[in-house]
């Protein structure tokens, strides 16, 4: 087998491969013993038949698409492995000569991961937000743990903004009642905004027993994004009551005996998020500037299944879910579709580079997983995921991801040797030293999972 390689531009190839025919006897062997298996011819027992009888029968050009079409893959494979071709996809193949007993030569065209130069990147400097955590954070955390630990009592009087109301609901569409527009006994929370639009104004003011109709966009159901009228009976109101803030309510909500050390765990809880984000926004910022520096070619047949994927992954699986079409999304955000065309292929341009840049980070420092790194991350992924991470690694191993996960873990240990080499400061002017803090993750650099382009 002969082969050559013809540069078309930074990220796509031509592969021209030329095989004499004494190295498609494997091949056609195979597709010989692969037409008996499938055809009977009288006079011969099944599997038995002579080469030259199927030549005769059915054509010996069957003979050599079939074989052809076996050999061809490994073929490229060859061809691909001595140019050192780090190729993208599926090539475009196309047979430019079959001569029988003498020739096969074809042609494949393939997308290829550009060459990069990584530049001195120590020089990276970025400012990150300031960890502060003051007397209004903490009052604000201990008035959300002292919702949920609020109690509700029955009241004979109206609601009022706050009150548990328990509620009977009718929604119609064009004046029919809907077969999942029925509900007894619905808890809601007056403000919560948890329910349908417009219903806080329909039931404040109103007593048990007493009912009112108003018209709402329903979000979800059969009739989702329909407008219906919508009839709503209060059957109880109930007025929440919060705790007390002191000792005892610590030894209630938490392991605490008193509720200054409640509120010094809220603290230091919120100093932790706070340099997680820290951290996270530093990793975000140095990933930036890095990208800045790296001239980065990119497929355009990679970023088009980048797009369509992140497309068909917001619209079939995060949308569905929330009973949400694309159209009513772009309406709710209050963007055209150009618009969200234009910031989706921004995003997936984005998750190429990086992935690109931190491969190449990942090659140049000689950076390896090991299976600990790899275990975490994927204890990590499975709790994401909502996951045991016993289903999550069978999931993984089944699906052949192995390879992905470790790619996740490789970069982004490369982006944390960049942002550990680069200068970050907060709004003070301080350096905040992030050598404490974990590696970052695939995620932080690339977007969740179903967004990153597989190469």
């Amino acid at each position: 087998m002969k082969s050559a390689v013809e540069t078309l531009n930074p990220t796509r190839v031509r592969l021209t491969v030329e095989v004499p025919f004494e190295e498609l006897k494997g091949s056609l062997d195979a597709a010989y013993k692969k037409i008996n298996q499938q055809v009977t011819v009288k006079g011969f027992r099944k599997g038995k038949i002579p080469a030259r009888v199927i030549d005769q029968r059915f054509g010996r050009g069957a003979v050599l698409e079939e074989a052809v079409n076996d050999a061809l893959p490994k073929f490229y494979t060859e061809a691909v492995n001595e140019a050192e071709l780090n190729p993208l996809g599926q090539p475009e193949v196309d047979i430019k000569e079959l001569k029988d007993n003498e020739v096969l030569s074809f042609t494949a065209e393939v997308d290829v991961r550009p060459t990069l130069e990584i530049p001195d990147y120590s020089g990276i400097e970025v400012e990150v937000d300031v960890v502060e955590v003051t007397d209004e954070d903490i009052e604000k955390s201990v008035e959300q743990l002292r919702e949920r630990f609020a109690s509700s009592n029955p009241v004979e009087r109206a609601a009022e903004d706050g009150d548990v109301v328990t509620l009977d609901l009718e929604a119609k569409v064009d004046g029919e009642v809907l077969e999942d527009g029925v509900a007894k006994d619905v808890s809601y929370t007056i403000g919560s905004g948890e329910l349908l639009d417009g219903i806080d104004d329909a039931v404040k003011g109103l007593s048990a027993d007493q009912e009112a109709t108003f018209t709402s966009e329903l979000k979800g159901g059969s009739a989702t994004g329909k407008e219906a009228e919508v009839t709503v009976k209060v059957t109880q109101v109930a007025a929440r009551e919060l705790p007390e803030l002191d000792d005892e309510f610590a030894q209630l909500a938490s392991e605490f005996d008193t509720l200054e050390e409640l509120k010094a765990d809220s603290r230091k809880r919120l100093e932790n998020m706070k340099e997680f984000d820290q951290a996270t926004q530093a990793q975000e910022r140095v990933l930036d500037k890095l990208l800045e520096l790296v001239e980065v070619p990119v497929p355009e047949k990679l970023l088009e299944d980048e797009v369509n994927t992140r497309k068909h992954n917001l619209e079939h699986h995060q949308l569905a879910q929330m009973g949400l079409t694309l159209d009513k999304y772009l309406e709710i955000q209050g963007k055209t579709a150009e618009e969200f065309d234009a910031e989706t292929r921004e995003a997936a341009v984005k998750g190429i580079k990086t992935q690109f840049v931190l491969d190449e980070l990942v090659n140049k420092e000689k950076l390896s997983v090991s299976q600990e790194e790899l275990t975490e991350h994927l204890m990590r992924r499975a709790a994401s995921s909502g996951m045991s991470p016993d289903q999550f690694a069978q999931a993984v191993v089944e699906g052949g991801q192995v390879p992905m996960l470790v790619g996740e873990v490789a970069r982004g240990k490369a982006l944390a040797v960049v942002v550990e080499a680069a200068t970050v400061k907060d709004t003070n002017g301080e350096i905040v030293d992030l050598s404490d803090e974990d590696e970052a993750e695939a995620e932080t650099a690339e977007g969740s999972a179903e967004e990153k382009p597989e190469a």
